[in-house]
């Protein structure tokens, strides 16, 4: 009887301590938050009232600091909602070709110049093998870099940081080594654990939440690879991310830099719907310069009467809204308009958008990355952007005859819905019926062939450059691929 009450007793105990742990490390979380949020909040809110009272201080100096604050808030969320969506199983990647050389450089210049400011000295080293593109999700891996950099030089006072950079058999090899520190052989796992940043290594340095090294290996590990650390305490730390990032069968076209200052075809309508006369606003200096006619609304019922008389082509509608939300809005413009009128939905918060594919047509996350934003319109309304200084491309192809249209027609229509099966035995159908299309025909199907349905239709919009509308720029109701 003694024996099984100690059992019992024993087991209370480890639960309670296990309870205590838990408790503590969420009030170390707590408290780490409050100070990550109101670090970026303080400056925003400074820098709001100096511009208010009219100060001494330059608008685009305090535009900046506001700018960067406002991002590093996002961040801090973002950080937070990748850690539920990786646990959830609802976080996707994104496979594109991307400037590997390019954004190593960028990456280390930016913490050349943060090790720089804390008296370090900084290294990048770059394996002569390194290839300049690679298949990979940008932003993921940028994140995952930035996250080991940021604790490197965090946890470094005196010495230096080094990233080098190898390549070899399609892996990439990104080594993080620092002076500082370092990592008790006990604690180099629970670094890992989110909200634990591990009770030495945290001593006497500038406080955190403890997500970033708990999110880099979340994430290397949903991208196929993985993250080691060899430390030795009081001499140093060596991080070491291995991915597979094969290289794109060719690299892509020159990309123009910079954001559009126009589109090609038909002016497009576009109604704004958002209870937040800021967030108006912002659509409002985004959209109207570069050619939208934009319609704006604070209510959802203010939104349902303009999309009435303006019939828009696209609508962004903020998801959460008192009286009628988003979803309600968007419910009643999908009974109206059905698939003809497009729906993004914006929020600040992704979770709001999970399981609802089938009531919008796309999401746009706030703060509005404005690259993010335009390449979305571009996907949704089939637009081809015109940017400064850089001419419309003049097509060599030559002029097809009547008995193409249909054929061309028939492509745009599955390119909108990205009906790939469909479009390889179009073109075959174009092929022999107009002898004269081969050119065109080579091009469309090497646009294919990447999966690139964007370059298709612009492609096809080239073909008959007074047919906008009758050629996918305007058939907003389709899904493009």
């Amino acid at each position: 009887m003694d024996a099984e009450l100690d059992i019992r007793l024993a087991a209370m105990k480890q639960a309670r301590d296990a309870a205590e742990a838990a408790n503590l490390a969420k009030t170390q979380f707590l408290m780490g938050l409050s100070h990550e949020i109101r670090t970026p909040l303080n400056a925003i809110h400074g820098y709001a009232q100096l511009l208010e009272r009219g100060a001494a201080i330059a608008p685009a100096e305090a535009g900046r600091i506001i700018r960067r604050s406002s991002e590093h808030l996002a961040d801090l969320v973002e950080g937070l909602l990748d850690i539920s969506r990786i646990e959830s199983g609802v976080m996707k990647l994104n496979r594109e070709t991307i400037g590997l050389r390019a954004l190593l450089e960028q990456v280390a210049e930016m913490f050349r110049i943060e090790a720089g400011n804390k008296g370090l000295a900084f290294a990048y080293k770059a394996a002569p093998t390194l290839p300049t593109w690679v298949l990979a999700d940008e932003r993921r891996l940028r994140q995952v870099l930035i996250n080991l950099l940021s604790n490197a030089i965090k946890y470094t006072e005196t010495g230096s940081v080094t990233l080098t950079v190898r390549y070899r058999s399609m892996v990439a090899e990104f080594e993080v080594a620092d002076t500082g520190i370092g990592i008790a052989p006990d604690e180099q796992e629970r670094i890992f654990m989110p909200f634990d940043r591990g009770a030495g290594r945290a001593s006497g340095v500038a406080p955190g939440i403890g997500l970033g090294l708990a999110l880099s290996r979340m994430l290397a590990q949903i991208m196929g690879g993985e993250i080691t650390v060899d430390s030795r305490v009081g001499e140093g730390s060596r991080f070491v991310l291995r991915l597979l990032l094969p290289q794109p069968n060719a690299a892509p076209q020159d990309e123009v830099k910079g954001l559009p200052i126009g589109y090609q075809g038909r002016r497009r309508t576009i109604l704004a719907v958002d209870d937040d006369p800021g967030q108006l606003a912002l659509w409002q200096e985004l959209l109207r310069p570069i050619g939208f006619n934009l319609f704006v609304a604070g209510s959802g019922g203010a939104a349902l009467s303009l999309a009435e008389l303006g019939k828009p082509d696209l609508v962004l509608l903020d998801v959460s809204m008192p009286g009628l939300n988003g979803w309600a809005v968007a419910a009643q413009l999908r009974a109206r308009f059905g698939r003809d009128l497009r729906i993004l939905m914006a929020s600040g918060n992704a979770a709001e958008l999970v399981g609802r594919d089938g009531e919008h047509d796309g999401f746009v996350l706030k703060p509005v990355d404005q690259q993010l934003l335009f390449d979305m319109l571009a996907r949704q309304l089939a637009l081809v952007w015109e940017y400064e200084g850089i001419d419309r491309p003049e097509t060599s192809e030559v002029t097809l005859p009547e008995a193409a249209r249909s054929h061309l027609v028939e492509l745009a229509h599955l390119a909108r819905t990205g009906h790939v099966r469909g479009l390889t035995a179009a073109l075959a159908a174009l092929s022999d019926a107009v002898p004269q299309s081969a050119g065109l025909v080579t091009r469309l199907t090497a646009a294919l062939d990447e999966y690139d349905l964007a370059a298709f239709q612009k492609l096809l919009a080239e073909q008959q450059p007074g047919q906008e509308q009758e050629f996918g720029a305007t058939a907003p109701g389709e899904q493009t691929g």
